[in-house]
């Protein structure tokens, strides 16, 4: 049986950080990766959603994952999202990713065109081949990529003795529970932040999520809850964590743009803003976010000693 422990617990989507043009800082990528190093999370997963891949050239996406690998010196489990609209541009991410020593790839499925499952399974084991020697995960968020893991599409996709599992991202708890049927040997990651200790209990390992960043205490207290069956405390905090994210989400601006003000407002850390089409913050926002950093502050005065 395979040893995943490396992957349990809490994995923060790391964000796109970049200088004051809107291009990719090497310098601020390493300030976000110590700042996850110095709060005690398991990893990072890079250049997913939460990144804005798909708005990010191969360079780009390359540029950020040796610079989180730098920083890291081995501290956090790395998995590398390097899934591209092609499977050429994925192959050339997942050698790169294979060449800098990641614990494991990840890929969504393609967007846009409708493919057949046979097709998505090809493309995700090309990818796969691409990094021989480095574990892979399914990325399955169908309300964007606009296709679903089935059972029968994972079941193919075990046959690739390299698949460990699934980052779940999907709304219906049940299908942690589906794809937790493939056994212990393999890994499934809880993927909405809102419903973290629902997915944690009906069988998920870890969670990776796009808000842990600017409350991972939070999340890793949510984590100590669950392992020691404090599950009324669990429950009152993932209602405060429901209502931070749901603040996070009431602005003009992006999420990930909310995100990154909190970041500089509650830890001095600056990464910049989003990267267009999506929106940045507009001076209307300021006050709600500035409400929202100050509400994490009190939650987690709440929570934790």
């Amino acid at each position: 049986m395979r040893d995943l422990t490396k992957y349990h617990g809490v994995i923060p989507a790391f964000y796109a950080c970049y200088d004051d043009e809107g291009e990719i800082s090497p310098e601020r990528v390493q300030s976000l990766t110590k700042y996850f190093i110095e709060k005690g999370v398991k990893g990072v997963y890079v250049n997913g959603s939460s990144g804005e891949c798909i708005y990010q050239s191969v360079q780009d996406r390359k540029t950020v994952l040796e610079n989180v690998v730098k920083a890291a010196q081995g501290k956090l489990t790395i998995i590398a999202h390097v899934a591209c609209n092609n499977t050429k541009d994925s192959q050339e991410l997942a050698r790169h990713a294979e060449s800098l020593g990641v614990d494991a790839i990840a890929a969504i499925p393609p967007i846009y065109f409708r493919l057949p499952e046979y097709a998505i399974a090809k493309y995700w084991n090309d990818i796969s081949d691409a990094a021989p020697n480095t574990d892979f995960i399914i990325y399955n968020i169908p309300q964007l990529a606009g296709v679903a893991l089935t059972p029968s599409l994972y079941e193919k996709m075990r046959e690739n003795p390299r698949v460990i599992g699934v980052k779940n991202s999907s709304m219906p708890v049940q299908d942690i529970q589906t794809f937790c049927k493939a056994g212990d040997d393999y890994i499934v990651f809880n993927g909405p932040d809102e419903q973290f200790i629902s997915g944690r209990l009906i069988g998920a390992q870890g969670g990776i999520g796009g808000t842990y960043a600017v409350m991972p205490q939070l999340f890793l207290q949510l984590d100590h809850f669950l392992k020691t069956n404090q599950w009324e405390k669990a429950k009152a905090l993932q209602a405060e964590v429901n209502e931070i994210i749901a603040q996070m989400c009431s602005c003009h601006g992006n999420m990930y743009a909310v995100a990154k003000e909190i970041l500089r407002i509650n830890e001095n850390l600056n990464i910049g803003s989003v990267r267009a089409p999506l929106a940045e913050l507009i001076p209307d926002d300021l006050s709600k976010v500035q409400a929202c950093a100050e509400y994490i502050k009190q939650v987690t005065a709440k929570f934790i000693d």
